[in-house]
């Protein structure tokens, strides 16, 4: 591969991608290009831009990547999430049918099919539940079908992934940023938190993008439109996430209820299946969620202690 394109790669997954796919690919251009260079939501400059660039493979991460911005703006989360992604099967397709694009979707695509209570293969049906899900799958369907037209691709889905960098529109560092703020003196010592009571699926994001370059790696050995989980298989109450930050605190800290932190439709467990990209990728996470929860607080502390400097 000579170049391998990344949409979206100004984003926070896209910071720690960037250097694994360079060490994977040394001899690869890694092509990273402004929102503004690329807007996937403009078919006709997506199309122009990959004929130009003839890319051997892209790695799509292009999109409104939170359930709260996606509720906020859907119309903004439609166009990019599932008319972005369209518009970039089409081009690639088109325009480049030699490029291998690796399609990053969400766990949150289950949705309700997460009430059986167990950890869900990828036989799982999509049963989205929100904006941002409903997106996700939409589009999911939509480049599949793609495949049968000439669209090399594969799919992936990761679970509840995090780390420094993220965004408080995630319950880690929305946490971990109160807690700093407090330690900071900047705020009353009292940390608002939605529900606690539910499991999710944590992995650090260097685990994830290890799975997308395996993913690339392995991608002309794998069949056409595969799908695969990316996931620890370990659920994790929030509460204890909170509770494992809140011994690292500095003060102590209180915790009261926000409703606006609640979802309207909260699922009980959300937790994955992967042993399909054990088996095909040779994926296996390599780091342990508490090293990773205290990363993401010490990196708060530095934006905090920046920010008041």
């Amino acid at each position: 591969m000579h170049k391998i394109l990344i949409t979206g790669a100004d984003g926070f997954v896209g910071q720690y991608l960037m250097p694994l796919l360079q060490a994977a690919f040394a001899e690869a251009d890694i092509l990273a290009p402004h929102r503004r260079t690329l807007d996937v939501t403009d078919a006709g400059a997506t199309a122009a831009f990959i004929e130009n660039l003839q890319p051997d493979a892209c790695i799509h991460l292009a999109g409104v990547a939170a359930v709260d911005d996606a509720r906020q703006a859907p119309e903004r989360a439609w166009a990019v999430n599932f008319h972005g992604a369209l518009n970039m099967g089409a081009a690639l397709a088109t325009h480049a049918p030699q490029c291998r694009m690796i399609f990053v979707s969400s766990a949150e695509c289950y949705g309700a099919s997460f009430k059986t209570g167990i950890a869900l293969d990828e036989t799982a049906l999509l049963a989205p539940l929100n904006l941002y899900a409903a997106t996700k799958a939409a589009a999911e369907m939509a480049l599949g079908a793609m495949t049968s037209e000439g669209l090399r691709m594969l799919r992936l889905r990761p679970f509840n992934h995090t780390g420094p960098g993220q965004r408080e529109a995630f319950v880690v560092p929305a946490f971990a940023g109160q807690i700093a703020r407090i330690e900071a003196g900047l705020t009353a010592p009292q940390i608002a938190v939605g529900a606690l009571t539910p499991e999710r699926d944590f992995l650090d994001v260097r685990d994830v993008c290890a799975a997308y370059v395996l993913a690339l790696k392995k991608f002309d050995f794998l069949p056409n439109n595969s799908v695969f989980n990316i996931a620890s298989g370990i659920g994790v109450r929030i509460g204890d996430v909170l509770e494992t930050l809140l011994e690292q605190a500095r003060c102590p800290i209180g915790i009261v209820a926000d409703p606006l932190r609640l979802r309207g439709v909260e699922i009980a467990s959300a937790v994955g299946d992967a042993s399909l990209a054990h088996r095909a990728l040779g994926w296996v996470p390599q780091y342990e969620l508490g090293a990773t929860l205290l990363s993401v607080l010490q990196a708060a502390r530095q934006m905090v202690h920046g920010a008041s400097s």
